[in-house]
């Protein structure tokens, strides 16, 4: 039995539990299964502390610090936009860095949070559009490819900011059913290591209303990555500028895909509470 800190945080309500194995060296000795297990427990939000995903701050050998990341059903993803704004927030607030600008090593290479006022802007790199790459079993750029679902055909547009997106536009964005269509697309053989999927209205050039189907966490108030897909292709399709508000349950994240063709995005990161548990 250990018995390890947490701090409960969120970013535009996409909520994480931070465990700190910088401070807490008997995370570094955990293996994938006792991590799985932790975030299947602790991420229930009956039985356990309640979260969208685990994440886990390491010591890194290329970089500042490294990041783990952990769905509530315990699979481990490559990115979370959201997530790595409060990692960066934990960092700076426990004086770990006084960096203004970290080097954070993830699944889907090095990420780069920056100060900016009361919120962080990440650097979330470069978009990638080539199917296979994403992955989805096409080839080349996959915008407005139709997925029949039951009887009703979707036109998708495919994305991976370090994890895959498939972004939706519909008509009306807070009736639609996420929960019926969200986990059906996401598991589609499409898709070979399963997507998240985005359903949007797009409000004007520069506003976008989202909400968003998490692989391994359901629908959560807000996705990093995915808002960042979604800016990508609501431009690629010609529906937005590349500067835009992306209004989300949670609250609003800031995305400009700029012209070196990184996507970045400013948003909050919050602490809520802080705990110890039993594991």
């Amino acid at each position: 039995m250990m018995k390890l800190e947490f701090l409960k945080m969120h970013g535009t309500g996409n909520d994480f539990i931070l465990f700190d194995g910088v401070e807490d060296k008997q995370l570094g000795s955990m293996d994938n299964g006792a991590f799985s297990q932790l975030a299947k427990n602790v991420c229930h939000r009956r039985f356990g502390i309640g979260a969208d995903q685990v994440l886990v701050l390491l010591p890194s050998d290329s970089a500042d610090f490294m990041m783990r990341i952990l769905n509530a059903d315990g699979s481990e993803v490559e990115m979370c936009g959201n997530g790595i704004r409060c990692l960066a927030r934990y960092i700076w607030d426990r004086e770990y860095s006084d960096k203004d600008e970290l080097d954070i090593e993830t699944k889907a290479g090095i990420i780069r949070p920056k100060k900016n006022a009361d919120m962080v802007r990440v650097d979330m790199g470069k978009p990638v559009l080539n199917g296979p790459a994403i992955p989805v079993k096409l080839e080349g750029k996959i915008v407005d490819h139709p997925l029949k679902i039951d009887d009703r055909q979707f036109m998708i547009t495919c994305v991976s900011m370090g994890n895959p997106h498939a972004v939706i536009v519909v008509d009306n964005v807070d009736d639609f059913p996420v929960s019926y269509y969200g986990p059906l697309i996401e598991t589609h053989d499409l898709f070979p290591n399963r997507t998240n999927v985005e359903f949007i209205a797009i409000a004007s050039r520069s506003e976008i209303k989202m909400r968003v189907w998490e692989r391994g966490s359901g629908e959560t108030m807000a996705c990093g990555t995915g808002a960042a897909a979604v800016s990508v292709a609501s431009s690629i399709k010609g529906l937005t500028d590349r500067d835009v508000t992306v209004h989300l349950p949670g609250g609003d994240l800031f995305l400009n895909w700029a012209d070196n063709d990184h996507v970045y995005m400013t948003g909050p990161a919050v602490s809520v509470f802080k705990g110890t548990i039993e594991f």
